[in-house]
């Protein structure tokens, strides 16, 4: 190790060469890997009959190996003169033909196009950290002037971004065809001391007449299909993405670490689209786990990726415990992608998961993939649109682990993230709908009906936060005879796509709503997509959240039973995906305290990963709100905040909750007129968690 270069500069300078081959001695430094590693792409691109100039050539047996297989018209050169006279020495009577001479490679002796081929293992690498990258230039700029039309710059090279541009846009701006080869170390070969990083190859051929357009490709291994990039960012991009693939690769094959959550993206060869997302989850040590289960790989159906199970740590750490294997890699599949059954995963991605196996495990292997109900899911994109406020978006039809539909709104910019969920009934059978699933077989359920016999069904809650919001309204004292007949008004700040407004305006008796939406693509979304209606007594104020609440205590008169902030956060920078800092201000929260009625309740939807910056926001509410009960979400990161403007007895409110939730379910369960399902919820089972902050 001591032998390798303690700085980049050190790799072009010949007084670092001289001590470097000096202290070598006999041992031949086989600069990024040997003869065997690189001779499928060395014979691919030169010919035996070629004359090749081998610029940098130190005492690596490149030269030898080429030459004892015919290659007899090599020009060696290199900037040291210890090692051209120890390689002229070591093959003066083997090899008399092949010879070596001390040139400086930025300025050689040979006359224009005197070489079919030059080639290059490191030099350029060791040149690039020069001046700026001004030797290597000069040394690139001979090479183009020495080779004739038709030639190729072959380079042996680790790749390193400054070096690629470097020379990629030098031949870019000469016209020539650019092409790169990366070198991966084969499956089982990885050892705990290898060098992480794969070799590439660089070639790039001389044309008589410069291209117009750039000819950038890149390969994998020796003979892989060449991948067209029409600009240098994409191919460094390229070389980034499998540079960073190999570390992973070397770090998988050598250490597990349950904690470590390790995850790559696999792309479409032709159009270098998403279409694998594999996650790895290593079992804790000292687990039992039987012995032939070393390796698997589970298949995430189609619509199921943001569940907490596959989706989240703690609940991929309980998967892989289930499936109990040492390694578990959960592969998940991507929108616009086409799969066409189970098998035709299994064989797409099988060349690929050995290079994710585990420590020691044989590469001839059996890997078994598993799933759930054998199948890939189903999931369907019914619309695509963009908002000038939170990007691209689509809202998909998918059937959920549980048999049921689903529809759901997703902005792209966050993949793993529903913004929006309903459940989907036929639109002519809501009645039945329970008894026509149970007679479905299973070839029945991987289909789906189609979209325009699809209806929203309203009296179905999907997130649970929502289902505790709703089952807050039994403190109000809903279904008990003294409010019996009172009407409810509640201001949501927050629409999605409608399901929480519109339960509150079909279930709650006389419930008057008024939402506060920002973005007008999400309400357009939630009319056509998720069966939004407003009318008389739900309503949408489309504006600033924070703005309405100003506007509206700065008037006075308008009071509220139920303020309600269900908005997320678009700067994923802040440790708080929900609400904006801005809205659990103290200054804002004294505004929702005064706009409430002296039985009002202030619901906030709080989705807080900073444990400090959570201590800090219920500080805050607290120094507002007298009393508050809390409901964290099972299985995910949201809490409900439930505060109320008048104290209450803390010994008295929660034993009291039982009596109310009964209460207010039989006033849910009378429905209204104009509604014609059920609602599909428990308020007894929803509130028995709560706690007093």
């Amino acid at each position: 190790m001591s032998l390798l270069p303690r700085t980049a500069e050190e790799f072009s300078s010949a007084e670092y060469w001289e001590r470097f081959f000096k202290k070598r001695g006999e041992r031949a430094f086989e600069w990024y890997g040997d003869y065997n590693k690189i001779c499928g792409v060395l014979h691919k691109y030169i010919k035996v009959q070629d004359k090749v100039l081998v610029v940098g050539c130190g005492n690596s047996e490149l030269s030898e190996q080429l030459y004892d297989v015919g290659y007899k018209h090599l020009t060696n050169i290199d900037i040291s003169e210890t090692v051209v006279a120890h390689m002229n020495q070591r093959n003066s009577e083997r090899r008399p033909d092949l010879t070596f001479h001390q040139v400086d490679a930025t300025q050689t002796p040979y006359e224009d196009a005197s070489f079919q081929a030059a080639l290059d293992k490191g030099t350029l690498d060791a040149m690039a950290s020069e001046e700026e990258g001004a030797l290597a230039r000069r040394m690139i700029t001979e090479v183009s002037r020495v080779l004739k039309v038709g030639g190729r710059y072959v380079c042996v090279t680790l790749a390193q971004e400054s070096v690629v541009k470097l020379a990629v846009e030098h031949f870019v701006q000469l016209g020539w065809a650019v092409r790169l080869h990366c070198l991966q170390e084969e499956r089982g070969r990885e050892e705990e001391d290898s060098f992480a990083l794969p070799v590439f190859v660089l070639i790039s051929t001389k044309f008589r007449q410069p291209m117009p357009n750039p000819i950038l490709e890149m390969c994998l291994g020796d003979d892989g299909v060449p991948v067209r990039h029409t600009r240098v960012c994409d191919l460094l991009s390229a070389v980034r993405e499998y540079q960073a693939y190999s570390v992973l690769r070397k770090r998988l094959r050598t250490n597990t670490d349950p904690a470590s959550n390790l995850s790559l993206t696999l792309c479409d060869a032709k159009t270098g689209l998403p279409r694998y997302t594999l996650t790895v989850q290593d079992c804790p040590p000292g687990a039992k786990v039987p012995r032939p289960n070393q390796f698997a790989i589970f298949i995430v159906p189609r619509g199921s990726e943001t569940a907490w199970l596959y989706s989240a740590p703690e609940g991929r750490r309980q998967l892989a415990a289930s499936a109990n294997f040492r390694r578990l890699v959960i592969a998940s599949m991507h929108r616009n992608q086409d799969y066409t059954d189970m098998q035709a995963v299994q064989s797409e991605l099988s060349p690929v998961v050995m290079d994710l196996a585990p420590p020691g495990m044989l590469t001839n292997q059996q890997v078994p993939f598993l799933s759930v109900g054998g199948d890939l899911g189903w999931r369907e994109e019914v619309s695509r649109g963009v908002s000038q406020l939170s990007g691209e978006y689509c809202v998909e039809n998918v059937r959920g682990e549980d048999g049921e539909l689903y529809r759901r709104l997703v902005f792209l910019s966050n993949v793993s993230l529903v913004q929006s969920e309903s459940r989907l009934v036929s639109s002519n059978t809501a009645s039945n709908h329970k008894k026509k699933n149970k007679k479905k077989t299973k070839a029945a359920a991987a289909a789906a009906p189609p979209s325009a016999c699809l209806s929203v069904d309203s009296g179905f809650l999907c997130c649970a936060h929502h289902e505790v919001m709703v089952a807050g309204l039994s403190m109000l004292g809903a279904g008990t005879p003294q409010n019996k007949d009172g009407p409810v008004s509640v201001l949501l700040v927050g629409l999605g796509g409608g399901g929480l407004p519109q339960f509150l305006r079909d279930f709650v008796p006389d419930a008057a709503v008024e939402v506060v939406e920002l973005d007008p693509v999400v309400l357009q979304v939630a009319k056509d997509w998720f069966g939004f209606r407003p009318d008389d007594r739900l309503t949408v104020t489309l504006g600033d959240g924070l703005e309405r609440i100003c506007s509206l205590e700065k008037e006075g008169g308008h009071c509220f039973d139920v303020i309600m902030f269900d908005v997320d956060n678009k700067d994923s920078s802040v440790g708080m995906s929900c609400p904006p800092a801005a809205f659990v201000e103290t200054p804002v929260l004294q505004k929702v305290f005064n706009m409430l009625t002296p039985r009002g309740l202030f619901m906030l939807n709080l989705v807080c990963r900073d444990l400090l910056l959570r201590k800090n926001v219920l500080e805050r509410v607290k120094s507002v709100f007298p009393t508050i009960l809390s409901q964290r979400i099972p299985e995910e990161i949201n809490e409900v905040l439930l505060c109320f403007r008048e104290a209450k007895d803390a010994d008295r409110i929660l034993p009291s909750l039982s009596q109310a939730a009964k209460n207010f379910q039989r006033t849910l369960s009378c429905g209204t007129a104009d509604s014609k399902r059920k609602p599909h919820i428990d308020i007894a089972e929803i509130l028995k968690d709560l706690k007093l902050e």
